[in-house]
């Protein structure tokens, strides 16, 4: 199946889905396009059983979509972009302590949480696997995905300021968490006793100081540019270059694409493109880079939904996924009211923002694709079927809710 027919298919099934979800479902659209992509699957597994012929274009557009490529290399360029760059940068700068705090500690903690918490409770259920691989496990789930949480928060009744941290965290622990599963999987890779520390202070600073630095560059020079001129087109010429061009470039050097992505998104959002006209040509922008949003993250959701199909093992791992739900929720609490715990005071937290907080923290694509990158070894089923059912629960059941758990919550929410 060639690259257009594999485009086309997935165009196709993406604005059938959204036209079915908006007309008859009237679901929240990331919600009502996963809940549709999955039952899809679930229908073409069994059709595929009983009879392969019937199902076989859904099956093949499935399996030759190489997930972790497409979402990792191509399409989080432009969905971090797009977050970032409608991101008020003034509210984010108020709330930069809890995004910092929460993007980086509270990534290693709900790591480490989890990592130990399987390790430990795992063998009650007849599930064996070596420590090093549930703190890899950890690292690929803990980061929550700020695709799935700019789709489900922006609909929410979140108050503003709690939307900013989540929204911020999502956008910034990217970056943490794709560093920590990068050291924890070369660590699984040469052995805990062969790890250099040099080498992963190295890899760290290259990745994150790398990733702002190119970001941050690169983003101040695309935003002079486009100050500069008036064609609209020439404008968005420049932001699309800027995202492709930051995307090979951190590819290239080894930095990191979140990071740098987000960087440029802020520092070209932040101020208007055009003097002469900043509010139209501004807006504008923000409009293209709103539609590129949502049209990708239709698509990236159908492909989450489609992935059940290269997943045929899922029935015998659904233990897994059961408790891995349940396991991560409790790291996602603890890794926020730990920290925060010590800043309640001035930020004004208490535990039901915590609460709150928590079952925001959504998982995506992210997640999957991590999962599939990883090598053939003998937990590689487990850890890609338990991030599977974490991404389904996290946007289907928790997205439902979180308007819920807020009216809950809102006698006490700050």
């Amino acid at each position: 199946m060639d690259l257009f027919v594999i485009i086309a298919l997935l165009v196709i099934i993406s604005a059938v889905f959204s036209y079915i979800n908006a007309r008859f479902t009237k679901l929240p659209g990331t919600i009502g396009i996963v809940l549709m992509a999955t039952i899809s699957s679930v229908i073409i597994l069994m059709i595929n059983q009983l009879n392969p012929a019937s199902a076989k274009y859904l099956t093949s557009l499935a399996k030759n979509i190489n997930f972790s490529k497409a979402l990792l290399n191509i399409m989080l360029g432009f969905l971090l972009f797009s977050s970032s760059f409608n991101l008020d940068s003034r509210k984010l700068k108020k709330a930069m302590r809890p995004v910092f705090i929460l993007s980086t500690f509270g990534v290693i903690l709900s790591t480490a949480i989890f990592g130990l918490l399987l390790f430990y409770l795992a063998p009650f259920f007849h599930i064996h696997m070596p420590l090093i691989y549930c703190l890899l496990f950890g690292a690929l789930v803990s980061p929550t995905d700020p695709v799935a949480v700019s789709a489900i928060v922006k609909n929410s009744k979140l108050p503003a300021h709690l939307e900013t941290i989540i929204s911020g965290e999502s956008l910034f622990n990217d970056g943490v968490g794709l560093i920590l599963f990068v050291i924890i999987l070369e660590i699984t890779r040469v052995g805990e006793e062969n790890i250099e520390l040099s080498k992963v202070v190295v890899l760290i600073i290259k990745e994150v100081l790398g990733g702002i630095a190119a970001g941050a560059i690169l983003g101040y020079l695309a935003q002079r540019l486009m100050k500069s001129v008036t064609d609209f087109q020439t404008i968005v010429l420049i932001s699309l270059a800027l995202v492709m061009g930051l995307s090979v470039l951190a590819t290239v050097l080894h930095f990191s694409i979140p990071l740098a992505v987000v960087t440029a998104g802020l520092f070209a959002g932040s101020n208007s493109i055009n003097i002469d006209n900043k509010e139209r040509s501004h807006e504008a922008l923000e409009k293209f880079w709103q539609l590129v949003d949502e049209m990708l993250n239709t698509i990236l959701f159908v492909m989450i939904g489609l992935q059940l199909i290269n997943l045929p093992f899922v029935n015998s791992y659904w233990v897994t996924g059961s408790i891995s739900i349940i396991m991560i929720l409790i790291a996602r609490w603890l890794s926020i009211m730990l920290p925060l715990t010590f800043l309640r005071r001035s930020l004004n937290v208490n535990y039901s923002n915590i609460n709150v907080m928590t079952w925001a923290g959504l998982r995506g694509g992210i997640s999957i694709a991590l999962a599939l990158s990883l090598p053939d070894t003998p937990y590689r089923h487990l850890i890609l079927s338990g991030s599977y059912f974490i991404v389904i629960f996290s946007v289907i059941v928790q997205g439902l809710t979180l308007n819920s758990m807020i009216n809950r919550a809102s006698k006490t929410i700050g």
